[in-house]
């Protein structure tokens, strides 16, 4: 029974690994990083929408690898841009919990230039005080830019007073 269940995934992986993703481009706001396409969409984003937007991420990069999370921030700002919304409306927020206090601290460096551009653009770092106790990182050791929090929770519960929402993804 379990190898059944498995073998919608075996027969979609190949279609994964053949993905074109030559339409992907990063820019306008993050030149670097945030890599987007250029849809044609029905249900455009509206005139003068503001996005305050928080997400959410625990789970360290591997190795040499960005922080799939951070990226994803990036390509947040990056779409929207896109899509005719002022970078001045979109306001993003990452709060850092778990083993992912590593990708924001100075003992990383596949994230680092991640970090800096995001925070160059005024997005909102901010760690997890109680994961950086467990993980021994201290204040000093973050990156510039990246702040700490209490918590996850009360960085989460004071984002959503703010009027932020959370990335479900």
């Amino acid at each position: 029974m379990r190898s059944l269940f498995l073998l919608p995934i075996f027969l979609v992986l190949p279609v994964i690994a053949d993905a074109d993703l030559s339409s992907f481009t990063t820019g306008p706001v993050i030149e670097d990083f945030g890599p987007v396409a250029d849809i044609d969409v029905t249900l455009p984003v509206p005139e003068g929408a503001v996005f305050r937007h928080s997400f959410d991420v625990s789970g360290r990069a591997e190795d040499g690898e960005l922080n799939r999370t951070l990226e994803s921030a990036a390509r947040f700002i990056n779409m929207h841009a896109r899509a005719g919304v002022d970078a001045d409306r979109i306001e993003i927020a990452v709060v850092v919990h778990g083993a992912a206090v590593h990708d924001v601290s100075g003992e990383t460096t596949s994230s680092a230039d991640l970090v800096a551009a995001l925070v160059d653009h005024g997005v909102s770092i901010i760690v997890c005080g109680q994961s950086a106790a467990y993980y021994d990182v201290e204040m000093d050791d973050l990156l510039p830019g990246v702040d700490m929090a209490l918590s996850a929770m009360t960085a989460h519960a004071l984002l959503q007073q703010q009027g932020y929402t959370v990335n479900p993804f």
